[in-house]
């Protein structure tokens, strides 16, 4: 399904039996209408933030992981220890407990918790979708913890793009963030990668341009559960939830720049077990 040139190429095929659970419908999601949505285990927190800005994270149980962008503001993360100013592009993490976000300028700002932190639980838009969990979805199970548990900022600058890596990737205990280069210009048509994964959800995050998604349903025996064909279009900012086992590819349409982000939760072990794919692999080691 990857082009011979593609990293992922390389990564292992898995040959799981079917277990037969219905499958569930992808999610198109536009961040400024439903700022606040959910995947199985994680909720996205979509902010349109204004300089002086106090944003309160709450009280967590688990860490909180911040996404950075070219269009986000400097802020500074506050809590108990102390202060952590952040100026550029990255990812944030910040370990359980109280903390906020002064901010110091205007643009969006994504943050991550688990979908089980109560100050969070009961916010997304999208949360009837998981009334009862996805059988198909494997439940998080948090990874090792650090072994210093302090506020963490990897900045994109320090890491330049790899054609022989696959995007840009951190991890934290819980989530695994996958910053993709930029696409300048529509993607190739005839260069897709379609792809499934057996147990884990894809968040795919529009940050620039426009995509189309593309999403396959295979067939289980009850033709009353098949679906078409999905080709879906959809700009920035937003998220599309792909569930598994769908076949899925997605295409950059927009004639400008186009930067996609993919979380999963819990991370993700066929990425985790590529030597130097995963940037922050000794901060946060695998089970």
């Amino acid at each position: 399904m990857y082009e011979k040139d593609d990293p992922r190429s390389s990564l292992a095929t898995a040959a799981r039996p079917d277990t037969g659970d219905a499958i569930a419908a992808a999610q198109y999601l536009d961040l400024r209408a439903t700022p606040v949505v959910r995947a199985q285990n994680v909720i996205l927190i979509h902010t349109d933030a204004r300089d002086g800005d106090d944003l309160d994270n709450g009280t967590l149980e688990g860490e909180l992981a911040i996404v950075v962008t070219d269009a986000s503001p400097a802020f500074t993360v506050l809590t108990a220890d102390g202060t952590t100013k952040v100026d550029s592009p990255g990812l944030v993490v910040v370990p359980p407990g109280a903390s906020r976000i002064s901010v110091h300028g205007d643009g969006p700002l994504v943050r991550l918790v688990e979908a089980t932190e109560p100050a969070w639980r009961d916010r997304p838009a999208n949360a009837d979708a998981y009334a009862e969990d996805h059988p198909r979805v494997a439940l998080l199970e948090r990874w090792p913890a650090p072994a210093e548990q302090r506020v963490r900022f990897y900045p994109l600058s320090e890491v330049p793009d790899d054609p022989k890596r696959f995007g840009r990737i951190f991890r934290t205990r819980s989530f695994m963030v996958n910053f993709l280069p930029l696409q300048d210009g529509p993607r190739d048509p005839r260069k897709l990668s379609p792809h499934h994964h057996d147990d884990f959800e894809q968040l795919s995050l529009a940050v620039q341009g426009e995509y189309v998604h593309h999403i396959r349903t295979p067939w289980l025996p009850d033709s009353s559960t098949w679906r078409e064909d999905e080709h879906v279009r959809i700009g920035s900012p937003s998220v599309t939830i792909i569930p598994p086992p769908t076949v899925h590819t997605s295409e950059a349409s927009d004639p400008g720049v186009n930067q996609l982000i993919d979380i999963f939760s819990p991370p993700r072990v066929d990425f985790s077990e590529k030597p130097g794919w995963v940037l922050n692999a000794d901060d946060y080691p695998m089970p």
